[in-house]
């Protein structure tokens, strides 16, 4: 009996494959069946079932294989019948209450769309000379990094992001915006959703979006930094499942039904 109950849509879906993996449907050795196929059958999303497996790898028991699919590793030891989702030998999360907190990476990228766009918005307004300056400083240090051969982490993108926040002013946004960064750079999904990326040129087509929102904010356009922002984030998450997709490299399934950016500014 489990006695664990889901937060989040992917737990559902990651129990239900887990479940089957214990009941032998899929043996050691053998492919789970196409992302696709499965989403069709549990009635979900794909990025739902990209999340799901994102859980089992990290608990160990599939592998993904880019261009081929996802084969299973191990089975399940346990029966879940204490509560918690089982620990995996990859997380960081020191309880099994917290690795229940892992957000899904897509999830965390429909907060920030949703958050962003309209800190975006109200820093449009906001934003002072120094403001404006700090920002074209974080483009010149990210256009740096994605020009250098160096692996140290990024830094640029962040920043960029972090100044539009303190733009606004207002600490409570900026602290939410922290918060949120926070949960992304310590979430083992999101870690494994990027090892499986190795083309880093999407970087390029990011900063671009960076300058289209720096240039609303010069123009103290809140309705084109909003709509900017919202388009860049839309783009990040579009990318990412393109990029992390091991199965079809033309894969246009999305999270949720995006608000027109026409709409987001009719609203206004």
């Amino acid at each position: 009996m489990i006695n664990f109950e889901p937060k989040r849509s992917y737990q559902t879906i990651g129990l239900i494959l887990r479940q089957e993996l214990s009941d032998g449907m899929y043996p050691i050795g053998s492919r789970l069946p196409p992302e696709r196929d499965i989403a069709e059958r549990l009635n979900v999303g794909r990025t739902v079932v990209r999340e799901a497996i994102i859980m089992l790898e990290l608990e160990n028991l599939v592998d993904v294989k880019k261009g081929s699919g996802v084969y299973v590793i191990n089975l399940p030891q346990d029966d879940l019948s204490q509560g918690n989702l089982p620990q995996s030998k990859h997380s960081q999360s020191g309880s099994g209450s917290a690795r229940q907190e892992d957000v899904g990476p897509f999830e965390m990228l429909q907060a920030r769309q949703l958050l962003e766009s309209t800190i975006a918005e109200f820093a449009a307004v906001q934003a002072t000379p120094s403001d404006i300056a700090r920002m074209r400083e974080a483009l010149e240090i990210e256009k740096n990094e994605i020009n250098s051969d160096d692996d140290l982490e990024p830094t640029g993108d962040k920043l960029f992001h972090f100044y539009i926040a303190e733009a606004t002013q207002n600490s409570i946004l900026v602290d939410m915006f922290k918060q949120l960064w926070e949960r992304r750079e310590s979430s083992p999904m999101w870690q494994k959703l990027h090892c499986h990326i190795e083309n880093k040129d999407y970087c390029k087509e990011w900063l671009d979006d960076h300058a289209q929102i720096l240039l609303a904010m010069q123009r103290k356009d809140p309705s084109a930094a909003k709509h900017a922002m919202w388009q860049h984030l839309e783009n990040v998450k579009i990318k990412l499942l393109e990029l992390s997709d091991f199965e079809d490299p033309q894969f246009d399934g999305y999270l949720f039904e995006s608000i027109p950016a026409k709409l987001v500014l009719q609203k206004k």
